[in-house]
C-alpha cells in the first residue's frame, strides 16, 4: 500500500531533508530538525502525491489516507499525552501547506484546531488561564472560516473592534476572559448567520475540511500567479502538515517569532529578525502589534525602546542562538526559522533557506564558500542568475509609496521616472533640452528607435515579452512595460486612460519594468551597486564555464555597456538599427524608390560611409573579438510610413516624390510581412545591397586593423536562408565582395560567412547549409514564431489563456520550447556538424539570456549564447551552473 503520511517528531523521523519532492520543503525539514534531536512539535506529513492524486481523481482523497492519518494522530497523542478530541486533555493542531519550493503566504494554514465549546473548557483548566483559552478559541475560529468556510476576516474584525471600543483599549492582550468569551459567541452567531449552519464542533470534521482547504489553496490565484512568475510546475502538488500545538499565547513567558541566520537584504552575518511576547505567529505578521526586535543590537539601532528577545528573554535566547547556528552549519545556507516559546520552553516550528535579494545572495554566498562551509562550485549554484537583474538596473526604493495607475508585462527590468510623451520625435527633442521622458506608444516599430534611445524608459499598450519594444529596451537597458492593454491612447488629444484616470502628455510617471507597473508621479529610485562580491563571484564562474557568452549590440554605448558586463564579443549586430538616423534615413528611402540597380547603388553609395564609420567604432570597442553582422532583415516597407497623411507629410519635409511614395509603399505592401520579401530575399533580389554591406564591414575591419595593430574577427550573418542554393549565391557573392575590398586595401582580414538558422527548414536541410556557411546563429523568436505559427507581437491576446489552462508551461518567447524548437536544434546541430565538423554554433535573441535555455545550449554543445548587454552577467552565471550540471557538480539548489 501505498504510504501516504510520515511522521516526525519526539527524536525520530520517517523522512529527511532530501525527501523535499514527496514531503515538501517543510515536511522535509521538520523531519531533519527532528532528527537532529532540535525541540520539534510532534506531527506528520501527508505527501505531495496525495495532492497530485487529489486533483487527478476528481478532487477526492486516495485509498488509505484517512487510515494513515488516524495512526498518525494516534503517535501523535502518545508522544504528547493528548487526545485529539477529548474534553478534558485535548490535542490541539496545526494544519499549513508545504510545497517543494517555498511560497511563502501563497497557500493556507489554520492553527487552534480540534477546540470546540467543550475542548476549550479542557483547554482553559489544563493551563490554568481561562483568557489564554478563550482567545486561542476566537483565533481559530477566525481563521478556520476564512480559510475553510470561505468567509471574510472582516466579518469578525467587525466584531472584535466593537468589543474594543466599548472596553476602550487598542490591543488584543487587554482584553480578559470574560471578553473573549463574548466574542467567541458573537463569532459563533456570525458563522450561523452567514453559512445557516453552526460553527463546525467535531475535530475530525474540522481537521478534513482544513486539509481539503490546503489541497485547494494550491489551486488559488495567488499561488497560480506565484507558480507562474518562479516558474513552479503545476504538478508538483503541495504537502500538507498537521502538527501538535505549542503556544506563544500563554502570557510573558510564552513568545513566536521569525530569524533569519543573516540580514536577508544585505547578507551581513548577524542574527536578524523579529518577535512578539504572549502572541500567536500571524501577529508577527499582521501588524496588529509592533514585533520586538531578536537582539539588542538590532533593537539600539531601530531606536527601539521595547526590550529585545535578548533582554527579556536572555536563557531562551541562548538556546536559540545555539540552535540557528546548528542549523545554518548544517543546511550550509542562510536559514528563514520560525519559532515559538511556551512558557519558557523554546519549540521550532519550520526552517527553509531564507529568501533574499540579490545583493544579499551574492554576498552570503561569497562569505560562507570563505567561511569553508560550502565550495566555490556550491556558491556559484546558489544565486539565482535572473536575480542579478536587481543590480543592474536602478530599482524603486522598497519603501516608498507606489500609486498603480496601469499593469502590463514586465518586458525590461529596472525603474524610470519622466514625463509621458506619444511620439518617438518629441522624445528625442524634450531629451535633448534635458528633460526625463517616458515614452508610451500603442506599439513600437524600428522607425522609434531614436525615442526609444532618448527615453529614460518605455510603455506599449500591445506586445509580448519578446515584442519589438521588449527586446530593444533590453538591448538598451531601458526599463520597459509592454502589452499594458489596459491603456488607452489617444495621440491626437496627448492623453492616455487607465482605470478610469486620464494622463497627459508631459505629466510625469514611474515605470517599474521589473513588475510590469506603471505608477503615478515620481517614486524614489535606488542606483544599482556592482559590489566586490559581485566581481568575485562572476570571476569564479567564468573559470567553471564552457559556454562564451556574447550581446546582441548595434550601437557603441550597447558594445561599451556589453564589454563592461564580461561579454566576449557581439553575437547579433542588427544593421538595420543604423538606418533610421536622419540623415541615413532619406538615402534608404531613395533607394527604396530608385527605378533601377543604378539608382539603388547611386543611394546605396550615400549610405555607405554611415555604416562603415558604425562598424569601425564596434569593431574598436571589441578589437580581437568576434563580432556577427546580421545583414539587412526586415522588409523594406518598414523604413516608409504607411498613411497617406504620414507619407504627404514626409514628401513635404523632404521633398521625395509624394505620388511616387504612396505607389512605392502598394507596391511594397504584403499580406504577412513576416513570410515575405525580407530578410536573404532581399540580398537576393536587390545583391547591390549586401555587397554594399559586406564591403563596409571588411573595409572598417581593415580600418581598425591598421590602427590599432589587433584585427576584430567580423561574422557576417545572412538571415532567413532556407535553402542550400540560397546559401551558395550568398556565400559567393560575400567572398566576391571580399576579394575586391582586400585587393583594393592591399590588406585583408580573416572573416567567417554564416546563417541565422530561424525557418524550420533551414534546420532540417542544415547539411546542405553547412556547406557553405561557417557558422549558424540560431534566432531562436523567429524559429519559435514560425515553429508555432504564433506571431510574438500578437500572442499575448491569447497566450495567457494556455497558460492558464496548462497548455503551455511558460511562455515559448520567453523560454525555449526544448521539445519542438529544441528538436530542431538538435537536428541542425547534428546535420550540420556532419557536413562541416568544425562548424561554430549559437543562438542570439532573448532565449539567450534565459537561464534554462541556456543549460540547454551547453546540453546541445551549442558554442556561445548572445543576449542584451544587460543580460550579459546572467547568462555568464547561468552558463556556469550549466557546465556544473552537465559535469555532475553541484546543480543550483532550491529551497529546502
Amino acid at each position: 500500500m501505498t504510504k501516504w503520511v510520515y511522521g516526525f517528531g519526539g527524536g525520530s523521523a520517517d523522512g529527511d531533508a532530501s525527501m523535499k519532492n514527496l514531503l515538501g520543503g517543510k515536511g522535509a525539514n521538520l523531519a531533519e530538525m527532528s532528527s537532529l534531536g532540535l525541540p520539534v512539535p510532534p506531527g506528520f506529513t501527508i505527501t505531495t502525491e496525495a495532492c497530485v492524486h487529489y486533483y487527478s481523481n476528481g478532487q477526492t482523497y486516495p485509498e488509505g489516507l484517512h487510515a494513515q492519518v488516524a495512526t498518525g494522530l494516534q503517535t501523535v497523542e502518545g508522544v504528547v499525552g493528548k487526545t485529539f478530541g477529548d474534553a478534558s486533555n485535548p490535542l490541539l493542531v496545526s494544519v499549513r501547506s508545504g510545497a517543494r519550493a517555498s511560497m511563502p503566504g501563497m497557500m493556507d494554514t489554520v492553527l487552534n484546531l480540534g477546540l470546540n465549546d467543550q475542548t476549550v473548557e479542557g483547554l482553559a483548566a489544563l493551563s490554568g488561564d481561562r483568557r489564554f483559552a478563550f482567545d486561542s478559541y476566537r483565533r481559530f475560529i477566525t481563521m478556520y472560516s476564512s480559510v475553510v468556510l470561505g468567509m471574510s476576516h472582516d466579518d469578525f474584525e467587525e466584531v472584535l473592534d466593537d468589543h474594543k471600543d466599548r472596553l476602550g483599549v487598542t490591543v488584543d492582550t487587554d482584553l480578559k476572559a470574560s471578553d473573549w468569551e463574548k466574542v467567541v459567541a458573537e463569532y459563533k452567531a456570525v458563522v450561523e448567520r452567514e453559512l445557516g449552519r453552526p460553527f463546525p464542533q467535531d475535530p475530525h470534521e474540522q481537521l478534513w475540511g482544513a486539509v481539503s482547504a490546503v489541497f485547494a489553496s494550491w489551486m488559488n490565484d495567488r499561488a497560480k500567479f506565484y507558480r507562474r512568475m518562479h516558474d513552479i510546475p503545476e504538478s508538483w502538488g503541495t504537502a500538507v502538515n498537521v502538527q501538535s500545538m505549542v503556544f506563544g499565547n500563554m502570557g510573558e513567558t510564552s513568545a513566536t517569532g521569525v530569524a533569519f541566520t543573516r540580514n536577508p537584504s544585505t547578507g551581513e552575518a548577524r542574527l536578524y529578525g523579529e518577535f512578539l511576547i504572549n502572541a500567536q505567529g500571524e501577529d508577527v505578521v499582521a501588524g496588529i502589534r509592533t514585533p520586538q526586535s531578536l537582539t539588542r543590537a538590532g533593537r539600539e539601532e531601530m531606536g527601539e525602546t521595547a526590550p529585545s528577545m535578548e533582554e527579556a528573554m536572555p536563557a531562551v535566547f541562548t538556546q536559540f542562538v545555539d540552535v540557528v547556528g546548528k542549523l545554518e552549519t548544517h543546511y550550509r545556507d542562510m536559514q528563514d526559522i520560525e519559532f515559538t516559546v511556551e512558557q519558557g520552553r523554546l519549540w521550532m516550528l519550520q526552517t527553509r533557506n531564507g529568501k533574499r535579494t540579490a545583493k544579499s545572495a551574492l554576498k552570503i554566498a561569497v562569505d560562507l564558500a570563505r567561511e569553508g562551509l560550502i565550495t566555490r562550485e556550491e556558491a556559484i549554484s546558489r544565486v539565482e542568475p535572473s536575480a542579478l537583474d536587481q543590480l543592474l538596473h536602478p530599482t524603486l526604493d522598497p519603501n516608498a509609496a507606489r500609486s498603480v495607475v496601469a499593469q502590463g508585462l514586465p518586458a525590461s527590468p529596472g525603474a524610470a521616472t519622466g514625463k509621458i510623451v506619444f511620439d518617438a520625435d518629441e522624445a528625442e527633442r524634450l531629451s535633448q533640452l534635458g528633460d526625463a521622458v517616458i515614452l508610451v506608444r500603442e506599439e513600437t516599430s524600428p522607425e522609434d528607435i531614436h525615442g526609444m534611445h532618448a527615453a529614460r524608459g518605455i510603455v506599449t499598450a500591445r506586445g509580448g515579452m519578446t515584442s519589438h519594444a521588449a527586446v530593444v529596451a533590453r538591448g538598451m537597458g531601458r526599463p520597459c512595460v509592454s502589452g499594458a492593454g489596459e491603456i488607452h491612447i489617444d495621440e491626437k488629444a496627448g492623453t492616455f486612460t487607465a482605470r478610469g484616470r486620464t494622463f497627459r502628455a508631459g505629466e510625469v510617471v514611474t515605470i517599474d519594468g521589473s513588475k510590469g507597473e506603471v505608477l503615478d508621479g515620481a517614486v524614489a529610485m535606488i542606483e544599482p551597486e556592482l559590489t566586490g562580491d559581485f566581481q568575485t563571484l562572476m570571476g569564479w564562474a567564468d573559470g567553471v564555464r564552457r559556454l562564451r557568452v556574447r550581446a546582441d549590440a548595434a550601437t557603441p554605448l550597447d558594445a561599451r555597456t556589453a564589454r563592461g558586463f564580461g561579454a566576449e564579443g557581439i553575437g547579433l549586430c542588427r544593421t538595420e538599427h543604423m538606418f533610421f538616423d536622419d540623415e541615413r534615413i532619406a538615402a534608404v528611402r531613395e533607394m527604396i524608390l530608385a527605378d533601377d540597380e543604378a539608382g539603388r547603388r547611386a543611394a546605396l553609395a550615400k549610405i555607405e560611409p554611415f555604416q562603415k564609420a558604425d562598424f569601425v567604432e564596434l569593431f574598436t570597442i571589441m578589437a580581437g573579438l568576434p563580432v556577427t553582422v546580421r545583414l539587412l532583415d526586415p522588409p523594406l516597407h518598414e523604413f516608409i510610413p504607411h498613411t497617406e497623411a504620414e507619407i504627404d507629410a514626409l514628401a513635404a519635409s523632404s521633398g521625395l516624390d509624394a505620388v511616387k511614395l504612396k505607389k512605392r509603399a502598394r507596391d511594397l505592401h504584403e499580406v504577412n510581412p513576416m513570410l515575405g520579401h525580407r530578410g536573404c530575399r532581399l540580398g537576393v533580389a536587390y545583391p547591390e545591397i549586401y555587397e554594399m554591406q559586406v564591403r563596409a564591414v571588411l573595409e572598417a575591419a581593415i580600418a581598425v586593423k591598421q590602427a590599432s595593430g589587433t584585427a576584430p574577427i567580423p561574422e557576417i550573418m545572412h538571415p532567413l536562408v532556407a535553402l542550400g542554393l540560397e546559401m551558395k549565391f550568398l556565400r559567393e557573392l560575400t567572398d566576391r565582395t571580399a576579394k575586391a575590398v582586400f585587393e583594393a586595401a592591399g590588406d585583408s582580414v580573416e572573416y567567417l560567412v554564416g546563417t541565422m538558422i530561424e525557418l524550420p527548414r533551414a534546420a532540417l536541410r542544415a547539411g546542405d547549409l553547412a556547406e557553405h556557411a561557417e557558422f549558424f546563429s540560431f534566432g531562436t523568436n523567429d524559429l519559435t514564431q514560425t515553429t508555432f505559427g504564433i506571431s510574438r507581437d500578437d500572442s499575448g491576446r491569447f497566450l495567457q489563456a494556455y497558460l492558464d489552462k496548462g497548455i503551455f508551461e511558460t511562455d515559448p518567447f520567453v523560454r525555449l520550447d526544448q521539445d519542438g524548437v529544441g528538436d530542431l536544434i538538435r537536428i541542425a546541430a547534428e546535420r550540420g556538424g556532419a557536413a562541416r565538423p568544425d562548424i561554430k554554433m549559437g543562438i542570439c535573441g532573448e532565449h539567450g539570456g534565459d537561464p534554462a535555455s541556456i543549460a540547454f545550449c551547453e546540453q546541445v554543445g551549442l558554442a556561445y549564447v548572445s543576449c542584451s548587454p544587460y543580460r550579459v552577467p546572467i547568462a555568464r552565471l547561468a552558463a556556469a551552473q550549466a557546465a556544473l550540471v552537465s559535469r555532475g557538480g553541484e546543480a543550483r539548489e532550491k529551497d529546502r
